[in-house]
């Protein structure tokens, strides 16, 4: 479950009043992420200022699939993030890392 409860209390209750969390597998959840994340990419498609109001909107609904998934699953976002960041400074430690976008396997 999200970690601000009124972001997962809002959501929940909009897929409840709406009777779509029959829809909400962790399957169609992931796909509509992926789908999200394309239409917020196609605002890059050509230029890099993309008008800022259609980005926040694109990742609202890219972040809002993504907090669906994550509470369908029973995780906590805050969670699963600080535990991929623990594993991320492993693999890019800071006197490696800074200042490079080299791949870990690289450094």
């Amino acid at each position: 479950m999200p970690a601000d409860p009124s972001i997962h209390e809002a959501l929940a209750a909009f897929v409840a009043e709406r009777d779509w969390a029959q829809f909400h597998t962790p399957e169609n959840l992931a796909k509509s992420i992926s789908i999200e994340a394309a239409e917020l990419l196609e605002l890059f498609q050509w230029s890099p200022d993309a008008d800022e109001q259609q980005i926040q909107d694109e990742l609202a609904d890219v972040l809002t699939y993504a907090y669906l998934l994550a509470a369908r699953l029973e995780l906590n976002p805050d969670d699963i993030v600080r535990a991929k960041l623990a594993k991320t400074r492993e693999k890019y430690p800071i006197e490696k890392s800074r200042g490079t976008s080299t791949k870990y396997d690289q450094l």
